[in-house]
């Protein structure tokens, strides 16, 4: 697929997530057997760990059809720029998807600041530049959909892998946001 079939292809399956209509296909014993000799995911996924938030079900995908890294917030640490590194270098993936979802509780967290332990704070220091891109007084939905945005320039900027990548054209960085009460996702 190219990279716009990739991109139909999340939407036709959030669509029919949305709709009720999953088809819940690749999820048998066969597609494990047949996974056990690699996998090529045609998408990655960076999105919050929020348990509402569940990529896989999002876009109606079965087993091995996304690399998804999830991180409070989805935002790009070195870890999960490393986990997609390796995705779009050995894998051959060709769209990241960088994913923020309505409510966010990363971001709220963020957005009111204050101390809230090393690791927390840490992650929220992420979201900052979104806070500040947004204004103070934003709407927190505001904010998750410019940390998306945001995010998806970052991984360029921080990982020579995935600029080198997408300023050849091998590799699409598109930011999304995800909505709690329809399940729809809104490609931004």
């Amino acid at each position: 697929m190219n990279k716009d079939e990739v991109l139909n292809r999340l939407k036709e399956g959030n669509k029919r997530f949305t709709e009720d209509k999953k088809e819940g296909k690749l999820q048998d014993k066969s597609r494990r057997e047949e996974l056990t000799g690699g996998q090529s995911p045609y998408a990655i996924v960076l999105s919050c760990a929020d348990s509402r938030v569940v990529p896989e079900l999002a876009f109606d995908t079965g087993l091995g059809e996304l690399f998804t890294v999830r991180v409070a917030g989805n935002i790009a640490n070195s870890s999960s720029i490393a986990s997609m590194e390796y995705a779009v270098a050995n894998l051959g993936t060709e769209i990241i998807v960088v994913m923020g979802h309505e409510s966010c509780g990363a971001v709220t967290a963020a957005m009111k600041g204050g101390d809230n332990g090393y690791n927390l704070n840490h992650l929220v220091s992420h979201i900052a530049p979104a806070i500040a891109a947004s204004g103070k007084d934003a709407p927190v939905n505001d904010v998750v959909k410019k940390n998306a945005q945001l995010t998806a320039e970052e991984l360029k900027t921080r990982s020579t892998i995935i600029k080198d990548a997408a300023d050849s054209g091998k590799v699409k960085i598109v930011p999304a946001y995800y909505n709690l009460d329809s399940g729809k996702v809104d490609f931004l």
